[in-house]
């Protein structure tokens, strides 16, 4: 089952840590499928901002997972949570068509600079494609993690996006303390 959660976080490290939480509260694995999806203005009534969905086994009842979300969901947000923003983020998951993915089997692996076949075969991630590149890289090339990787689902494949790095190796496209905007002159 999916599970979907808005707590209206208007970061990514606020939808992280409510999406740790939740995990937490359940007593799941750090590798449960997690993931973050961005919430367009209007879809839930309100600014654009981000909600959550998790892949939860059968063994977690209705009334667990109620507890849990109402547990991590009354310190985000006392006000309640958008049913909207959840829906969008379990129908994103389900169809494998959007979302960034927080947690996944072999996650705590991909740490360091690993060769692309080692890390999908070091964890639940499909494919490795390079932007702005018509193919993907080969297995042999070096990945520099970063220690922060954060596959998106797309076509139906979890899949890490990348950019070159120096020395002809690659790395993930997303970075784990990007710059906000105006930083420099705000």
């Amino acid at each position: 089952m999916i599970a979907g959660f808005d707590a209206g976080s208007r970061t990514v490290p606020e939808a992280e840590h409510l999406l740790h939480t939740v995990v937490r509260e359940l007593g799941l694995p750090g590798d449960t499928i997690g993931c973050t999806h961005f919430v367009p203005a209007g879809a839930a009534g309100d600014e654009p901002h981000v909600a959550c969905s998790l892949a939860v086994p059968d063994s977690v009842t209705p009334a667990a997972l109620s507890a849990a979300l109402s547990a991590a969901l009354s310190a985000a947000l006392p006000a309640g949570w958008s049913a909207e923003g959840a829906a969008l983020a379990v129908a994103e998951h389900e169809a494998r068509r959007g979302g960034r993915v927080v947690t996944f089997p072999g996650r705590d692996r991909l740490t360091g600079v690993l060769r692309v076949g080692e890390l999908r075969d070091a964890s639940a991630i499909d494919r490795v494609l390079l932007l702005a590149s018509p193919g993907p890289p080969p297995d042999d090339v070096l990945v520099v993690t970063n220690d922060h990787v954060r596959p998106v689902w797309r076509d139906g494949l979890m899949t890490l996006l990348t950019m070159p790095a120096a020395g002809g190796r690659i790395t993930p496209a997303e970075v784990p303390n990007p710059t906000p905007c105006c930083a420099d002159h705000a």
